[in-house]
């Protein structure tokens, strides 16, 4: 095989994100669950005739040589060169970016994880699940979940996972428009940083009892980005109007869960024309899940 097209890299939300502590190296402790949805970017692989790794799409606001993309490649690459002894095929790699950046959506580590997921594929290099998890967490702390590939209960900077059972729902996101940098929302000063830890089950008997709202929780992150950039809060404050409306992530984009696609509808309907909207099916599992990780 020379060639993965149409490989799907998914965003995912934080149904809810809470900041536990803080390491001596000044990392954040942290909860949350994160929901995989159908909402993705689209990556198309094909082998070379080098060995050079290539982006052939521009991204705008990221070169090649930052691309988490490439980098998560260029890691493969030399662990292909460990095991094996010398260097596998290059690989050209096409992307259809929809995912915002900036947008607490996962979107740059998504494509990350799907990237290792095809070159693992295609150079059939043989390394586990686990061991992608492992390679790509340098580069990222969201890469492990995507790897993954099932809705997670997540703890420690993000990389500790046990999967749990999520809600079988519609989202309706708002992307506000802004782009909003994770440091500054973990350096400021009036981040809550010492929420009272959770186990799973007060998370699952939750959902059990709720359906699809979002009862429980919160994003603490939230409060810190709506102060920063207004933006957020006028999205937060106006999709409260139908729900539980939170922040995904660090921000910028803002969700809603709804049990039918009628319901979902009916909000988007009435969404102010400044704002890119969109609505979202909530899954299970990574859609490259049986063809790429079920084996590994």
């Amino acid at each position: 095989m020379r060639s993965l097209h149409h490989c799907p890299a998914p965003a995912k939300l934080n149904l809810f994100l809470h900041v536990v502590g803080r390491r001596a190296d000044g990392y954040h402790l942290l909860q949350s669950v994160f929901q995989l949805i159908d909402r993705a970017d689209t990556l198309h692989f094909d082998l070379r005739e080098d060995e050079q790794i290539v982006r052939t799409t521009e991204v705008k606001g990221v070169p090649q040589e930052q691309d988490l993309i490439v980098r998560a490649l260029r890691l493969l690459q030399a662990e292909y060169v460990r095991r094996h002894g010398r260097l596998p095929p290059g690989i050209e790699v096409a992307v259809e970016k929809i995912l915002p950046m900036g947008g607490g959506l996962g979107g740059g580590s998504s494509d990350a994880a799907t990237a290792l997921m095809a070159a693992n594929h295609l150079w059939q290099a043989g390394l586990s699940r686990q061991e992608l998890m492992d390679l790509g967490l340098p580069l990222g702390a969201d890469i492990p979940f995507f790897l993954f590939g099932e809705t997670a209960f997540a703890e420690g900077v993000g990389e500790a996972l046990q999967a749990v059972p999520g809600p079988d729902c519609w989202y309706v996101v708002i992307e506000p428009g802004v782009a909003v940098p994770t440091p500054a929302i973990f350096s400021a000063p009036d981040l809550t940083r010492n929420t009272e830890p959770v186990i799973i089950a007060d998370f699952s008997s939750s959902y059990a009892d709720s359906g699809s709202r979002l009862s429980f929780g919160k994003n603490d992150l939230q409060d810190v980005a709506m102060r920063l950039f207004p933006p957020v809060a006028e999205a937060v404050e106006w999709l409260s109007g139908y729900g539980d409306a939170r922040m995904t992530g660090s921000g910028a984009c803002v969700f809603c869960a709804f049990s039918s696609e009628a319901a979902a509808d009916r909000v988007l309907a009435a969404m102010p024309g400044k704002w890119t909207a969109w609505k979202a099916k909530s899954l299970k599992s990574h859609p490259l899940m049986k063809s790429l990780l079920q084996n590994q």
